[in-house]
């Protein structure tokens, strides 16, 4: 069993426990993990972009922790739909990957309707 595996078992278990399961709809889910997001985006406003890239330690736990929550719900809410997050992902790169060719987005943040 993969680390990922694990993990996905260990929040399972977590949210069994508690007897969570009957909140966790994925319109739930998905609305918990848009506000962990926001979480993570305060702890980054008001910084520069140099500060931004050099966090304190307390900064970087708190970054850490809300990362954490974040996917943790986004594995969640991936369970609940039966969506395997990996191979999501890496059908995600393959189509990025035909969107934002080398040769016309290299160095160049416009996005790819505009290439």
């Amino acid at each position: 069993m993969h680390d990922f595996e694990k993990l996905q078992i260990s929040i399972q278990q977590f949210s069994l426990d508690r007897d969570w399961d009957q909140f966790h709809s994925p319109k739930n889910l998905s609305m918990a993990l848009n506000v962990e997001a926001g979480e993570l985006l305060e702890c980054f406003q008001w910084l520069t972009e140099k500060q931004s890239k050099n966090l304190t330690d307390g900064q970087r736990s708190e970054v850490s922790d809300e990362l954490a929550d974040v996917f943790i719900y986004l594995i969640r809410l991936a369970e609940k739909l039966n969506i395997n997050l990996i191979e999501a992902a890496n059908n995600k790169i393959k189509k990025n990957n035909e969107k934002y060719p080398v040769k016309k987005s290299k160095g160049n943040s416009t996005k790819y309707d505009k290439l």
